[in-house]
């Protein structure tokens, strides 16, 4: 139970660290990057590490859970960005400058994260079910291979399309696609780490 909940946790709260980092563009590599890309696919490994103790049910569950409360920052950052300021401390406009345009992203993250998380969670459950519960690697590789580009081509569409040309967009689109595949290949093994949930088939499975 601990470990659900510390894994729980970390997935929202990275979901939305993810959202503020991608307010920065930066340039790595020749590539344009949003700042949120260094730590938004450890999400994809944590998801399936959800769904493998909770199943297909708590994973979804997290999903939307994790979509409310990235919907309720931008919601509080807003209010906080719109009420007066005092000032004897200054106007502080560069809060309303920074985090005031967070809708956007958060739209689109929001967008982007229950398409390609509840695209994720099928494949996986699929492949575990009619392909194969052993080799739990493939699972992972599988559904992260579909939902990867697929987060990546709606997010950047959506929170930069018409912002920034569109050589800019999918240069954000690829060189987050191969942050996220790297991130994925990296952060493998902690599937490993986690037991199976019991009431599932091939619980013993961990090969």
């Amino acid at each position: 139970m601990n470990a659900i909940v510390i894994l729980v946790a970390s997935y929202i709260a990275l979901q939305i660290f993810s959202d503020v980092g991608s307010l920065r563009i930066v340039m790595l590599g020749g590539m344009s990057i949003d700042a949120g890309t260094f730590i938004y696919p450890l999400t994809f490994t944590l998801r399936d590490m959800v769904h493998k103790t909770m199943g297909k049910q708590g994973a979804r569950l997290m999903i939307i859970t994790a979509a409310g409360f990235n919907l309720l920052m931008a919601a509080y950052f807003w209010m906080v960005s719109i009420l007066p300021p005092d000032m004897g401390v200054g106007s502080q406009a560069e809060f309303g400058q920074v985090l005031a345009p967070l809708w956007r992203l958060v739209f689109a993250s929001i967008i982007a994260e229950v398409i390609s998380e509840l695209t994720d969670t099928e494949i996986y459950s699929l492949w575990k079910e009619k392909v194969t519960a052993r080799h739990q690697w493939s699972r992972v590789l599988v559904s992260n291979a579909v939902s990867i580009p697929l987060d990546s081509l709606i997010f950047c569409w959506i929170a930069f399309g018409g912002l920034f040309e569109g050589a800019v967009v999918w240069s954000i689109f690829f060189s987050n696609t191969l942050i996220k595949f790297a991130t994925t290949l990296v952060s493998l093994p902690a599937i490993y780490l986690v037991k199976e949930k019991e009431s599932e088939p091939a619980a013993t499975n961990h090969c």
